[in-house]
């Protein structure tokens, strides 16, 4: 059965959102324009100024064009217009939630006749990574962006006031108006299409598929299934939030365009601080928990890898911090507002430019994040290109109602200082967007008829480090100066209050240098500055909590950010291989080719199932291979489940038991996470203390072998454990050709290159799997098999049941050997073998130390908390503004 209905009513929503969008932008507009002459009649208070009638800045006056009221704005006539508005865009966003959930519906209801639940989705995925499914599709991030949006725009209504609400809503509306567009699925003629649908039926979006000319009404019984890379818990949690963090950098755009709007271009910087503060700190939580995932999912061993995707983000991030410095310094300072002006627009243009760049496809093979191009590079690029021209015309002929500083600001006060951190961070985002947008660049000459020869680094990694470091350890150094003049520790040419801490970071800093064996000036600049900020910003925190807790934001965001870079400098630049390759066997052939010194060699390990190998500090053992059923805690041994291919379930071959808990008896049939194979490493430490690693590795049949690592986690280090090369997990054992020994009890053969002594054999009476009677008889053989490990024994059986004669066979994966006992010949005492020998089983994995890297995941929450203060502080500052 299709069921069409569903979709039907989800592209109804679409189409509802997109015109109740247009409605709300064009309501807008009219009540922010009817506003705008109500305000030319009878001015308007910019409360939060310090002036009426003049502006002031660094000491000096400047006349302002726009007329101000000495007491509060005159009453508003009621709007028609404005109440139009709001029901639209409540209208909208009742739509967004009702496309989002038929999406889900159809997603959680396996309905694979969609186009977009068959591509994303599996009946074997559990619900949670089945919620991950509804944004691992364009569409469906475009959504997901959509309801936030919206969301914020209601709560914006709510709060905003009448004074901002219909300019700054038309910007909000707007920018849905667009959004929803991404959406809308609506084709004219063959070639031209606005948006690309979620709702498509697989035959729509496939319609020349040979299986849709035979069975018009085919439906597939499962999906593509997730990309195994997302089945993750942070892909549940980290695409919500960045994309939270998308809506918020709206929120001060809208503000700022509002502003320039109405002719206020000050009156903007008081409600844009706080959405400006929370947005910083839910953008950067949400770019670190892609770091997170990235560092728990992906085996580059670490979770920054300068990826064009991870710049994309990053940049806009670095901007709006940048911006809220220069909020803080627009009152007093000309050029501040001016800078936080442009800044705050840039923010928000830098986040389509992004969406841009992941969207389009016009990144290519730079990126192991980007989405491929689903035909909308251009209406994306005609969204971009309308708010760019929309700002900066704005931007343009408002300009003039900006004072202007009659006098630079010293070089002793708050604010040069602050405008130079806020420079030193665009600095920082223009030096990575501007290598980030190679691509861009060869795209519009080629659009010229033009070849360009420019080309990403190929070490990216150390092409940005280079400069970023520098940047930060300006940063930080800031940081701790601005911080002393903000809260006037030092005044003038005074400076002497920072002599106490400088002398303190300098000792914190030598003895960190001395017992890290620091010795690259590189690293020795950024620890120096980074404690220095630490010791700065701390000075000034105990000073402000004596006072008021409330004014602590600034100072615990620094804190943090310290911190982050300590532990991004340790865990980075002091990460240790540990599983170093000592026994000279070459494990990778692909060194012979290229100039990698030997490299996979020297930190890989070789480790055979059960054959203990030391490693540093370390004995380890591959314990073999585990799986995840769905009802039963930690791993289960892979070989006490049949595994039913393709079903996504496994028939236990013992009883299931955890923790003295029965889950399953032998037969039973049990549900099976998809896809993941663990290896379990075992490892002991010099104390005799055991702990184990899964390491896993997926087979996808798109991706093919992917592999995921795992953590050992203390409070100083992290042991990051991953498997670089596995024996195919799906694959059955290849048995060489059969040999066939007759030997006699006591006698001596050789299985795979092992010693092996057929010790005895014996009368049985239980076999695995058969059931014997009285009339039955069974011997089984007692096999002693000798290596370097020790002893281990096998027991062939052969049974004789019904007349009927069986042969089971014993198999060792860690010898790689499969015996079976197929005769026994009474006349001379001798019995017959017959062997087979394949792979044994093993894994390749390598090991790093990750020194102080919790420093890193503290700081970045410290750095969130103290944004989330000083925003709360910030909007109660507003909210008993607009009392007033």
């Amino acid at each position: 059965m299709i069921h069409t209905t569903v979709g039907q009513l989800g592209h109804f929503f679409v189409i509802l959102s997109f015109i109740t969008a247009l409605v709300a932008t064009v309501a807008y507009f009219i009540s922010a324009l009817g506003r705008q002459q109500t305000a030319a009649a009878e001015p308007v208070e910019e409360p939060q100024l310090a002036y009426a009638g003049e502006a002031n800045f660094n000491g000096k006056t400047a006349k302002r064009k726009t007329p101000v009221a000495a007491q509060k704005t005159a009453p508003l006539p009621p709007d028609d217009w404005r109440t139009l508005a709001r029901w639209a865009f409540y209208i909208h966003g009742a739509a967004v939630v009702g496309v989002g959930v038929c999406l889900y519906w159809i997603i959680y209801n396996h309905y694979f006749e969609y186009h977009y639940a068959w591509s994303h989705s599996s009946r074997a995925l559990p619900v949670q990574y089945v919620i991950s499914c509804f944004w691992e599709g364009q569409e469906g991030s475009f959504l997901l962006w959509l309801f936030w949006n919206a969301l914020l725009g209601a709560i914006l209504i709510r709060t905003s006031g009448r004074t901002w609400e219909a300019p700054m809503m038309a910007v909000f509306a707007l920018v849905q108006a667009f959004l929803a567009s991404m959406i809308l699925g609506v084709v004219f003629g063959d070639t031209f299409k606005i948006g690309s649908s979620p709702f498509l039926l697989l035959r729509e979006a496939m319609p020349d598929a040979p299986i849709f000319t035979t069975d018009p009404t085919f439906i597939p019984k499962d999906g593509n299934g997730l990309n195994p890379l997302l089945q993750n818990y942070w892909m549940v949690i980290h695409p919500p939030t960045l994309f939270l963090g998308f809506a918020f950098t709206l929120v001060p755009f809208a503000y700022c365009i509002a502003g320039l709007w109405r002719n206020q271009p000050l009156a903007w910087i008081r409600p844009a601080q706080s959405w400006t503060l929370l947005g910083a700190a839910v953008l950067g939580i949400g770019i670190m928990m892609g770091g997170y995932w990235a560092y728990e999912t992906l085996n580059f061993g670490g979770y920054w890898n300068w990826d064009p995707v991870e710049n994309a983000v990053y940049v806009p991030w670095l901007v709006m911090v940048a911006a809220l410095h220069t909020m803080l310094i627009a009152k007093k300072s000309s050029t501040g507002l001016k800078t936080a002006t442009i800044l705050t627009i840039s923010t928000f243009l830098l986040i389509l430019y992004s969406t841009f760049l992941t969207r389009s496809g016009i990144l290519g093979n730079a990126s192991v994040h980007s989405f491929t191009d689903l035909g909308l590079s251009g209406q994306l690029l005609v969204y971009l290109l309308a708010f760019v021209g929309l700002a900066i015309a704005l931007a343009a002929v408002k300009w003039k109602h900006i004072p202007t500083d009659e006098q630079e600001a010293s070089v002793y006060t708050k604010e040069f200082w602050l405008f130079i951190g806020a420079l030193v961070l665009s600095l920082a985002a223009f030096q990575v967007i501007i290598t980030t947008s190679i691509p861009v660049y060869n795209k519009i000459m080629e659009s010229f008829g033009k070849v360009s020869n420019l080309a990403l680094p190929t070490d990216q990694i150390a092409h940005y480090n280079k400069f970023q470091v520098w940047f930060f350890v300006a940063i930080a150094l800031l940081t701790g100066v601005g911080q002393y003049l903000w809260w006037r520790k030092v005044e003038g040419k005074k400076w002497d209050a920072l002599i106490t801490p400088g002398i303190l970071t300098l000792l914190v800093s030598a003895g960190l240098i001395a017992f890290g064996e620091i010795r690259n000036p590189v690293y020795m600049a950024l620890l120096v500055a980074s404690v220095f900020a630490l010791m700065t910003n701390g000075n000034i925190l105990l000073g402000v909590i004596r006072g008021n807790y409330r004014l602590s934001g600034g100072a615990i965001a620094h804190i943090g950010m310290a911190l982050m870079l300590i532990g991004i400098l340790f865990s980075a630049g002091f990460s240790k291989v540990v599983s170093l390759n000592t026994s000279g066997l070459l494990i990778s052939k692909q060194d012979e080719f290229t100039k990698n010194d030997n490299k996979e060699n020297k930190e890989n390990t070789l480790l055979w199932l059960n054959q203990p190998e030391r490693m540093g500090e370390y004995q380890l053992t591959y314990r073999g291979q585990r799986i995840e059923a769905r009802d039963v805690p930690g791993f289960l041994n892979r070989k006490d489940v049949t595994v039913i291919e393709g079903d996504f379930r496994g028939i236990a071959q013992r009883d299931i038991e955890q923790n003295g808990k029965l889950y399953y008896k032998k037969g039973d049939t049990l549900a099976l996470y998809p896809e993941n194979t663990y290896y379990e490493v075992e490892y002991r430490d010099k104390d005799g203390k055991v702990f184990s690693l899964y390491p896993r590795a997926q087979v996808n049949e798109r991706m093919g072998l992917l592999a995921s690592p795992d953590v050992y986690r203390k409070a100083d280090r992290d042991l990051y454990t991953f498997v670089s090369s596995v024996p195919d997990p799906t694959a059955e054992n290849r048995w060489e050709k059969t040999e066939t020994y007759s030997v006699a009890i006591k006698d001596t053969f050789f299985l795979n290159d092992y010693v092996a002594i057929l010790d005895n054999v014996v009368r049985t009476n239980q076999i695995d799997g058969i059931d014997l009677g009285p009339n039955d008889a069974a011997v089984r053989a007692q096999v002693r098999v000798l290596s370097k490990n020790g002893e281990q024994v096998l027991q062939p059986a052969f049974v004789i049941r019904n007349r009927m004669v069986a042969r089971p066979a014993d198999v060792s994966d860690e010898l790689g050997v499969r015996i079976q006992l197929n005769e026994i010949d009474p006349r001379t005492g001798k019995f017959s073998f017959a062997v087979n020998r394949t792979q044994r089983d093993y894994i390749v994995m390598k090991a790093l130390e990750k020194p102080l890297i919790n420093v890193l995941w503290i700081g970045t929450l410290i750095v969130t908390f103290g944004f989330v203060l000083a925003a709360i502080r910030r909007y109660r500052e507003f909210g008993k503004m607009r009392k007033a």
